[in-house]
């Protein structure tokens, strides 16, 4: 009865996980419950695994292998759901037997869930101290390697051998990185050592006898044997990736001979055609260089040894780049981490010794190679020309994308090797017959040693002349054709002359083009990976580089796109060491880079975007062009014309905004008029998703807004002409309309109830601008601010997406608002009038509750927002007031904000950190806006809320707390909130209870902080205003001399103090003690307090002991130094506490003050009028 019970079981969740299958959406739903509901039956997981195991007739099995593939895909969600709360292990046996046995296309799928097993209890907790010897033992008696032992068994071996690879290669796969930061040397895992010695030891046993039966005897083998070398090299890169485990030492000279030997055995003729076998083989090859380099850069202490063969190994595949263009994808990787290797390598000394007999061959047969120009290069510029700037000529201005391997082509580790060949120092000039000599001395001994650069690289490039620059004749033409990297053949010469026609002429030329000016190409590509060599030469070495190798290709009469994109490049990555005397002539051809059109069929579209990556270099650089305005007329004047340009044009404007400052702002009211009419064209009307175009364009709007901003500011100090009002009200105006077109323009409701959120950050710098512009109340109605404010403020209230934005823009829109509420009173900000109509829909929030919103999950979500999101709280709890409607409000804001700050503080309360402060300071404001209400929510919220938020605002009042009370504005907003605490506990007739006392004494030290604050602001302010200019010259002359001086004597970071101190990071970090926070800045901003700030604190403290000072001093616990300083702070409350003394005198004391044993009993308070104090025991 139960089996049969078991076997519908299993049908129903088969039948279920088919309709999982379904087209319908509404099935597929319904269906995903059912399981949810089956899921919870003890026995669900091993239901899972008999269906994805039970083998089926033909036919049959091809209908229903979409739904093992469902059962498997279900398990691994279920899995990782339930991981945490453990795995039987009856389940992970037959997990283990399952994947032993499965199909392929059924592994891909379940070896996720053994993943999501190794992490958890393999890497973490080390709770499945069987899976190595079963792992072991199936491999052993599987088909290959049993086969291998015993070629008469193949038919009692059930289990596949490349399957227990690919699980070997899964719980191996978390080892190859180190797995606790804490530790600065971490030792090898015990996990790994295990493996090593129970599986991988036999397993190299058996790469070995394949190698040698196989791949030596035969070019191909066997697919099984191809897959098998190729995990077996899998699994032992993993291992030595980060760790080396001690029983592989032995083995690594067999092993990387091995290496070698397949490596050895690949071929780089173009014209075969690859099996899938050979594929394989291709890519143990490639492996096989990857476990080079991790044993060169890891374990130089097993390495060094295996280097000459690892060198010679790399360096008969390097010679292969002669057939580069034609290599495809996997070999030329293959050709890349050659290179790779000999840098690695190269950068040892024992390295250097074996790769310096060899620099003059590899420049010549296989770095320059690999730096020409070819076929391959021309088609990508002409078909993806994006690709071809991203793999050859990178810049700034470049958006990172697509597969991190496609960037390491071999021309990329070429050009990466040349910069170590370049850099590597040559055999010494001279020496020294001293053997003590002084630090300068050693260094200058280190100069006279001529680096490879100097000695051989420059002279090998110089070789190669710049293309002519005639039109030439076609004897010319030919000539330059028959260069050494392309001869032509004396036949095809021949047939060349006979052509008469200049179009046939300009044909030929064509097809030969990378034979003519391929090798130049190679040149520059070779200079740009010098830019380390370059920067230690004199300047005057890099000017005539520039002058007599660069420069010339902007002069020339015929086109040359191919060599003036890497040009632009090159000085690009140069600008950092130009000399000033040649900048104006590199910006200059630069800039008519810039403009470069089109050649007929050949696009300029690199040589431009080049162009744009080495100006903005130039201007990082603190290069400042004679005239802005040309630059700024070609950018603008570009916009919008060529759809491939406007991304390197609008990023290339940001640059251009940030480096010229005041020479640019001039000129922002007339550009923002030009891009927002060709933004706006852009605009769609359904408004997600933006195209590239407008996004881009906000961005650069964005960056000229703030640019616009500083100004303004500045010059309005010194000058108030209409000038600048004029300018800030056509800015102004043009954002409007822009983002009145972008959100206010009817458009089709969006699918899913979308809103228009692109560029939300953007937007608000245009929104705070447009507000900026506002001078008196009609000009909001004119530029529809309230509308504006209401799409913007129901945008952020739904904004999730913190951790794709860096700009915290929205917080100073925030505070824009804010300011223009309080001085204009503004419409829908407080509350949003019901639509009229007969049956309405619930009303959106106003323009307050939704910003309120945003500011509640800024607090609760994201730590880097924390101070921003809280110094919000204190202005908008400030906003409303003069009515019953706004008080209801304040009223619903003050709990709302209060509920998630102390939420986010009850989440950090164990370890004090600075990010207390915000979140108290929040429910300070909040509570002063109504204390009763708060009080009741936080004590609703947690048994003791309030208690906990006062105690802890008392405890940060002390020198305990280590972040301290900096600001002004937060001791006036803690000694309101103290006095505020103490006064309601004495009026509702509260016990003097520990709470009380705490608060008491918190509040007198805040009170003597805060005047010791006022006190030392009227001094700066003093001091500033009697400051002389000619003082400030001096001062900074004096820095500028210490910050040469600490440049000076910087120490450079060794590797063991890098790794000691991020252990100690992460150390912090699982303790707690560190938390993700804001910019320094942030916290040192002041609190906006509004009408609190009107409020003097100091004599809310007076007149609360003028009330209350009997209560508070009888039978209080206060430091002797607190009195001391508190009376010094507030000389006028010495009267009541000498009214105390009296009407207390013949008892012990007044004031309990905590003593040792041995202390005198009798005290004297300084400034008492000589009034003795009697100090009672504890």
């Amino acid at each position: 009865m139960e089996v049969a019970a078991q076997g519908q079981t299993q049908n129903q969740i088969s039948q279920l996980l088919n309709e999982t299958l379904n087209s319908d959406c509404a099935v597929v739903r319904a269906a995903t419950e059912a399981l949810d509901g089956h899921s919870l039956l003890p026995g669900f997981p091993f239901y899972l695994l008999s269906i994805i195991t039970t083998e089926e007739e033909e036919e049959e099995g091809k209908r229903n292998k979409g739904r093992k593939i469902a059962a498997a895909t279900y398990l691994k969600n279920l899995t990782r759901r339930n991981i945490d709360k453990g795995l039987s292990k009856e389940f992970k046996d037959e997990l283990l037997r399952a994947l032993l046995l499965v199909e392929p296309s059924l592994l891909r799928v379940l070896i996720e869930v053994f993943r999501i097993i190794v992490s958890a209890d393999v890497v973490k907790h080390n709770s499945w101290p069987q899976l190595v010897p079963d792992l072991r033992s199936a491999i052993q008696n599987s088909n290959l390697i049993s086969n291998a032992a015993h070629s008469h068994s193949h038919s009692l071996s059930q289990w596949n051998t490349i399957n227990a690879l690919t699980l070997l290669h899964a719980l191996l796969r978390p080892f190859q990185y180190f797995l606790d930061p804490k530790v600065a040397k971490e030792p090898v895992p015990m996990q790994l050592d295990q493996i090593a010695k129970e599986i991988l030891v036999p397993l190299l046993t058996v790469f070995h006898q394949f190698v040698q039966e196989d791949i030596k005897i035969n070019t191909t083998s066997r697919m099984e044997t191809e897959k098998t070398l190729l995990f077996i090299c899998k699994c032992m890169y993993f291992a030595v990736r980060s760790h080396m485990p001690s029983s592989l030492v032995p083995l690594l000279p067999s092993f990387c001979h091995d290496l070698i030997c397949i490596l050895g055995s690949l071929s780089f003729d173009y014209t075969v055609t690859i099996e899938k076998e050979y594929l394989m083989r291709l890519k143990t090859g490639k492996r096989s260089l990857q476990i080079f380099c991790a044993l060169v850069t890891r374990h130089r202490k097993y390495s060094d040894k295996l280097m000459p063969d690892m060198i010679n190994s790399a360096l008969n595949i390097v010679k292969y780049t002669k057939n580069i263009s034609k290599l495809d994808f996997l070999s030329e990787q293959i050709v890349s981490l050659a290179f790779d290797v000999i840098s690695r390598v190269l950068e040892t000394g024992l390295g250097w010794r074996l790769v310096a007999p060899h620099f003059s061959l590899l420049l010549d047969s296989a770095i320059f190679p690999a730096l020409v120009m070819n076929e391959k290069d021309i088609s990508e510029w002409e078909e993806d020309a994006d690709e071809f700037l991203r793999k050859n000529l990178p810049s700034d201005l470049d958006e990172v994308s697509g597969w991190k391997d496609d960037l390491f082509t071999a021309r990329k580790s070429a050009t990466n090797l040349l910069g170590v060949i370049a850099m590597s120092k040559g055999p010494p000039v001279g020496t020294s017959s001293s053997s003590k000599r002084k630090k300068s001395e050693k260094n200058k001994g280190k100069n006279q040693r001529c680096s490879i650069g100097e000695l051989l690289v420059l002279p090998f490039l110089s070789k190669f002349p710049i293309p002519s620059e005639t039109n030439g004749t076609e004897t010319r033409i030919l000539n330059n054709l028959s260069c050494n990297f392309f001869p032509l053949s004396s036949s095809f010469l021949l047939l060349i002359k006979i052509v008469v026609t200049l179009d046939d002429i300009i044909l030929i030329f064509s097809l030969f083009y990378c034979g003519y000016h391929g090798s130049y190409f190679g040149v520059l590509m070779g200079y740009g990976s010098l830019l380390d060599f370059l920067r230690e030469q004199e300047p005057r070495h890099i000017t005539t580089l520039v002058q007599m190798r660069l420069l010339p290709l902007y002069k020339s009469s015929v086109c040359l796109p191919y060599l003036v994109a890497p040009a632009n490049w090159v000085l690009g990555e140069l600008a950092s060491c130009l000399p000033e005397e040649i900048s104006a002539d590199v910006y200059s051809s630069l800039l008519n880079a810039l403009i470069m059109p089109d050649n007929g069929d050949t696009s300029c579209y690199p040589v431009r975007a080049s162009a744009a990556g080495a100006i903005s270099e130039l201007l990082e650089n603190d290069y400042l062009p004679p005239d802005w305005l040309p630059l700024l007329q070609v950018v603008i004047g570009r916009i919008g014309k060529d759809d491939e340009d406007n991304s390197i044009l609008f990023q290339l404007l940001s640059s251009v905004v940030e480096a010229g400052n005041e020479n640019v702002a001039v000129h922002i009211p007339f550009l923002v008029s030009s891009l927002v009419g060709a933004i706006s064209k852009c605009i769609p009307a359904n408004l997600e998703p933006w195209p590239q175009m407008v996004e881009k364009g906000f961005a650069a709007l964005a960056v000229m807004a703030q640019s616009w901003e500083n100004f303004c500011s500045e010059e309005s100090e010194e000058d108030t002409s209409e000038k600048w009002a004029s300018g800030r009200a056509a800015v102004g105006g043009a954002f409007s309309v822009l983002l009145q077109q972008a959100w206010l323009t009817p458009t089709p409701p969006l699918k899913g109830g979308a809103s228009p959120s692109c560029c939300i950050d953007d937007a608000s710098t245009l929104l705070r601008s447009i507000m900026l512009s506002v001078t008196e109340s009609n000009v909001i109605l004119e530029l529809k601010i309230p509308e504006l404010l209401l799409v913007w403020a129901d945008l952020v209230a739904g904004w999730h997406a913190w951790e794709e934005s860096e700009d915290m823009s929205i917080f100073d829109c925030i505070q824009e608002v804010v300011s223009l509420q309080n001085k204009y009173r503004l419409r829908d900000f407080i509350a949003r009038p019901m639509p009229s109509t007969p049956n309405p829909p619930v009303p959106k929030g106003s323009i307050i509750e939704d910003i309120g919103a945003f500011v509640s999950e800024a607090i609760s979500q994201y730590p880097s927002a924390m101070w921003r999101a809280c110094s919000c709280v204190h202005m908008l709890l400030d906003v409303p007031k003069d009515s019953f409607e706004t008080e209801n409000v304040k009223q619903s804001l003050a709990i709302t904000f209060s509920r998630v700050a102390f939420s986010r503080f009850k989440e950090i309360r164990n370890k004090p950190c600075s990010l207390w402060k915000p979140l108290l300071l929040a429910v300070t404001s909040c509570y002063l806006c109504c204390p009763d209400v708060i009080e009741r929510i936080l004590d609703k919220d947690d048994d003791s809320g309030f208690t906990i938020w006062a105690s802890t605002l008392s405890y940060v009042c002390t020198r305990s707390y280590e972040a301290g009370l900096k600001m002004e504005s937060e001791i006036r907003l803690i000694v309101m909130a103290l006095a505020k605490i103490v006064e309601r506990h004495l009026e509702l007739g509260k016990p003097q209870d520990r709470l009380l006392k705490e608060c008491f004494s918190s509040l007198m030290e805040a009170s003597v902080r805060l005047k010791e604050i006022l006190e030392e602001n009227a001094k700066v302010q003093e001091d500033e205003d009697d400051e002389d200019v000619e003082t400030d010259e001096d001062g900074d002359d004096g820095t500028e001399d210490d910050d040469e001086d600490s440049e000076a004597d910087e120490h450079e970071e060794t590797e063991e103090e890098f790794l000691n101190r991020y252990a100690k990071v992460a150390v912090s970090l699982q303790d707690g003690t560190v938390i993700e926070e804001e910019d320094v800045e942030d916290q040192e901003d002041e609190i906006e307090l509004g009408y609190l700030g009107d409020i003097d604190p100091q004599r809310v403290v007076v007149s609360l002991f003028e009330r209350y000072h009997r209560i508070l001093i009888q039978g209080q616990t206060i430091r002797p130094e607190l009195i001391a300083s508190f009376l010094d702070a507030f000389p006028e409350l010495k009267l009541y506490f000498q009214e105390s003394r009296q009407s207390r005198k013949g008892d012990y004391g007044l004031i309990m003050i905590e003593a040792n044993e041995n202390d005198q009993i009798t005290s004297n308070i300084e400034g008492f009028a000589g009034a003795t104090w009697h100090l009672v025991w504890l």
